[in-house]
């Protein structure tokens, strides 16, 4: 057995920037990532923990036109009904706000939980089943940092319907849309979210 690796202070003071520096990206540059980056950084997501090692996260990319469309349109009639439920300025702030980069990314992930998944024999989440999500959103969160540490921008839509979205992907019945990430350049970096820098907390 080999002996655990020892983290020193300046790798711990590394690893808070790039915690730090963790952003949700919606401005992506469209040129493409090289070749075996997706791949590579899907490698290091599937090393996060799993309840009873099930490993039920399902990565799908994304690439036929037709499916990005579907997306893309669920987004805008999701996003309709969000900005129908503000008045005023509130209403106004969120229409300015760029929630997604699906026309712009040059690689997308639908990220789905296989709830019929035989591994782990239900070891762990007799009592808690969402536990199988939960593994899924950790394995989202290991990609996100492994991204950033690359200078690969990541953003997480949200505001999608999620059964108009496995419908349109044509994944089995037993699969939980748990995210749709888009992957590519960012436009530009900051340490602060985007949200904070256009006011979206300040009670406007």
């Amino acid at each position: 057995m080999s002996a655990p690796p020892i983290f020193d202070a300046a790798f711990a003071a590394q690893f808070e920037t790039l915690l730090r520096w963790r952003r949700d990206v919606r401005r992506f540059r469209r040129d493409a990532l090289p070749a075996g980056v997706v791949e590579a950084l899907l490698e290091l997501a599937v090393l996060s923990p799993s309840v009873g090692h099930s490993q039920p996260a399902r990565w799908l990319r994304v690439t036929d036109p037709a499916q990005r469309q579907a997306v893309q349109e669920s987004f805008t009639r999701c996003n309709e009904a969000a900005l129908a439920a503000y008045d005023g300025e509130r209403a106004r702030l969120y229409a300015s706000l760029k929630l997604e980069g699906l026309k712009e990314a040059p690689e997308q992930i639908a990220v789905f939980c296989d709830h019929g998944t035989p591994r782990g024999h239900g070891l762990g989440r007799q009592t808690m089943p969402e536990m199988l999500d939960y593994s899924v959103v950790a394995a989202i969160t290991q990609l996100w940092l492994a991204a950033r540490l690359r200078g690969v921008g990541l953003g997480w839509v949200s505001i999608l319907d999620p059964v108009e979205v496995a419908a349109a992907l044509g994944v089995p019945p037993g699969w939980k849309l748990i995210a749709y990430l888009c992957l590519g350049w960012p436009e530009q970096e900051s340490e602060t979210p985007d949200l904070i820098r256009a006011g979206w907390e300040d009670g406007r």
